[in-house]
């Protein structure tokens, strides 16, 4: 078990949010100041996705992954920047033409959602380890093998720490492949998604098989969606893992009470230092995750 207990801030997302929270923050300005909130609540981590100024949809624009990272640096709050590079798996198929895309579908290559993170070299990006049938109708994640294998390949390159998204068990399987292959520098990093329709269930007795399928001396943390976000600190916590919080997955404090990301990083302090664990400064969630200060 970690001596300090990372919190991560998930501060936007790319899900059709924005018109159910005045909080859900869109532009870099918006979500630079959520970053800079969260950290000062006690986030050691921020996780940033960006969104289209105009729409509010999620993007994969490097000039707006640039202004985000620029804005937060200048203000002189120290905080781990974790930049997804998840965007660009969406396939939206036809289901009375399976081989026809329609709307929605934003599908490139491993290599290139990666441009972001090539430029500004973050802490740390995601990778999604593997495909899955993303909520109802007909929209898939799409990560397959050969992707993946390309993904982790040039991220080790960048020397830029992967955060290995494990959306269920057979995706954990395959992340364990990427690290028996080279693929991955120890230690690894691995995150446990919950809740996220057609993927692993918020099932307690599920994250503690998925954490006893972890390799030996790997960094791990937990997240659920929803209702659920801020129980899962508490277990995940009680299991050992870091924890992450953030409307990216979540909009409410409470029953109907509408949070910002910086109140959710405050509650999820609350409940890991009311368990008797102390929370990670940045320079100590570098040195547990085993990153240079950049």
């Amino acid at each position: 078990m970690a001596n300090e207990v990372i919190v991560t801030a998930a501060l936007t997302g790319a899900g059709d949010t924005t018109g159910k929270s005045e909080f859900v923050p869109v532009t870099p300005e918006q979500i630079a100041k959520d970053a800079v909130e969260a950290a000062e609540a006690g986030a050691a981590v921020v996780h940033i996705h960006v969104r289209n100024v105009e729409t509010g949809q999620g993007s994969r624009d490097t000039a707006l992954y640039r202004e985000v990272v620029e804005r937060i640096k200048e203000t002189g709050v120290d905080v781990v920047i974790n930049l997804t590079a998840g965007m660009g798996g969406d396939l939206v198929i036809d289901p009375d033409d399976p081989l026809k895309p329609v709307d929605g579908t934003d599908l490139v290559n491993g290599l290139d959602r990666l441009p972001h993170v090539e430029e500004l070299l973050p802490d740390i990006c995601t990778l999604d380890c593997g495909s899955l049938n993303f909520g109802e109708g007909s929209q898939l994640y799409i990560s397959t093998p050969d992707m993946l294998r390309a993904g982790a390949k040039r991220i080790q390159e960048l020397g830029v720490k992967p955060e290995l998204e494990i959306f269920d068990t057979g995706n954990l399987w395959f992340a364990k492949q990427l690290l028996a292959e080279g693929l991955l520098d120890a230690p690894p990093l691995f995150q446990l998604c919950a809740g996220i329709p057609w993927g692993a269930p918020p099932e307690p007795g599920l994250l503690q098989a998925m954490v006893n399928m972890l390799p030996e001396g790997a960094n791990w943390a937990s997240f659920a969606i929803g209702r659920n976000q801020l129980r899962w600190v508490g277990l995940t916590a009680a299991l050992g893992g870091n924890v992450r919080v953030g409307l990216e997955d979540n909009l409410y404090l409470s029953k109907g009470v509408k949070a910002s990301n910086a109140q959710l990083v405050e509650r999820a302090v609350t409940i890991v230092e009311g368990m008797g664990m102390p929370i990670a400064t940045p320079d100590q969630a570098r040195e547990q995750l085993g990153l240079k200060k950049r």
